[in-house]
């Protein structure tokens, strides 16, 4: 299909846009949006900070104390949220013995992360993860001994990642949707780099994870607060990526995890009207990572939600005060209610993700020089249209449809050197897909 070259420089043209449309909020997920609870949240916090510590060799702590009594009463309750389900919700552990690997881990430690799974009806088994850690730690990374409290870090993702299995239970996805509460992170990611080198091992088609690490105060130190805010953290370049060719193909913000990154960012606005997403254009903080580094080096598309403001003084610390400051990563630094707007967020972009239509592989053909750009895609389970959206090398979103199409090929009269497209589909009740960067086919 050729594109009417009037129609396409008129969308092209200066200060003429076809803006993206918003999302249309579908009523199941809206109400699943609105069921997450700052009570339940609080209280399932204020349940993991009782086990005194979570570090990862605290295995073999007391009765009632430390990361495997944690991990029992996680699976309990993913338990008895799936005995709602009528079978569709399984849980199960992903444990393994880590040797000692002369970095973090000194001697043998059963890793064991708590996995909860929705099956979805597509037979591609399409999936999205959310996940979490709910291992912590205090000023000694292997003090399996002292408390860690951990009510931020990272009860916080961990009570998120439960609150929204039980307010999607009754779902009945197109895609699998994997809650997963990962051990060890604080070791080196260890218990989510067995979990997604798993699924890369079994050809899961893992289209992204939704990591929440850190989700659980809006108040940071001197006083500042924005309870509005949720940082989304995306890598650009895919580990073991080729760097000079996505210098060649201009795609360097069009990776994967950055596309899921906008999805997320336009989905979350549009269901949560009191939070914001801030799309940050980097893998994660400045020099440090989280599980979802684990996904991206499994080759799986994966984002970072964090808190807008990180108070040092309550991560990885001993409790205690000192010098008038207080440490420790206490309950009641936490904001329970700004923790249920990044869990509803969450809900709302897990839930698109996992009804709507998956991403598309598509292709920019380009066996000749031409000054027209073709692209083509296979179709997608679900869609009965796409979208093609494009915008300047300069812009950071997309912002503008040039086409919405029932074939699976288009030429466009203009130049792809001097524009981006995307592709995504679209079902029957208006979901949209992530947009996929067509990626050259010589």
């Amino acid at each position: 299909m050729r594109l009417p070259a009037l129609i396409a420089a008129a969308l092209l043209s200066s200060g003429a846009r076809a803006a993206l449309p918003s999302p249309a909020p579908n009523p199941a997920i809206a109400r699943a949006v609105a069921e997450v609870s700052p009570a339940r949240l609080k209280a399932d916090d204020l349940k993991l900070v009782g086990f005194g510590t979570r570090n990862t060799f605290s295995e073999k702590a007391a009765p009632g104390r430390g990361v495997f009594a944690a991990r029992a009463w996680l699976k309990a309750r993913l338990e008895a949220i799936a005995a709602n389900t009528g079978g569709r919700m399984t849980v199960s552990l992903d444990s393994y013995i880590q040797h000692p690997d002369g970095k973090r881990v000194a001697r043998d430690v059963e890793i064991s992360s708590v996995i909860a799974t929705i099956k979805g009806d597509e037979p591609s088994g399409r999936t999205y993860v959310m996940s979490s850690h709910y291992d912590s730690r205090n000023s000694s990374n292997d003090d399996g001994v002292a408390d860690a409290p951990g009510a931020d870090d990272n009860g916080s993702g961990t009570v998120a990642v439960l609150e929204a299995a039980r307010v999607m239970a009754g779902m009945k996805p197109h895609a699998t949707i994997v809650f997963a509460i990962f051990d060890s992170e604080e070791q080196g990611l260890l218990g989510a780099a067995h979990f997604a080198q798993g699924l890369k091992a079994a050809g899961t088609d893992v289209q992204g994870d939704l990591n929440n690490d850190i989700i659980g105060t809006s108040l940071g130190r001197g006083g500042a607060h924005d309870g509005s805010t949720v940082r989304i953290f995306s890598e650009a370049v895919a580990t073991g990526g080729d760097v000079a060719r996505v210098n060649a193909i201009g795609n360097e913000n069009d990776s994967p995890s950055r596309e899921l990154s906008r999805y997320a960012h336009a989905v979350g606005d549009a269901y949560v009207a009191e939070l914001r997403g801030d799309p940050i254009s980097r893998a994660d903080r400045f020099l440090r990572g989280g599980d979802h580094e684990a996904f991206n080096e499994a080759g799986f598309a994966a984002i970072r939600f964090v808190e807008p403001f990180e108070t040092y003084e309550h991560q990885h610390q001993n409790v205690r005060v000192q010098g008038g400051v207080h440490y420790g990563d206490l309950p009641e630094y936490m904001d329970f209610d700004y923790l249920a707007r990044v869990a509803r967020y969450n809900v709302a972009v897990l839930a698109s993700l996992a009804m709507g239509p998956g991403r598309v592989e598509a292709k920019t053909e380009t066996r000749e020089l031409t000054n027209d750009t073709t692209l083509s895609w296979a179709p997608v389970a679900g869609a009965v249209s796409y979208e093609v959206v494009a915008r300047r090398t300069t812009e950071a979103d997309w912002g503008r449809v040039l086409a919405s199409v029932r074939v699976t090929r288009v030429t466009l009269p203009y130049s792809k050197d001097n524009w981006l497209f995307g592709v995504r589909a679209v079902d029957a009740d208006g979901r949209r897909g992530v947009v996929a960067f067509p990626l050259p086919r010589g």
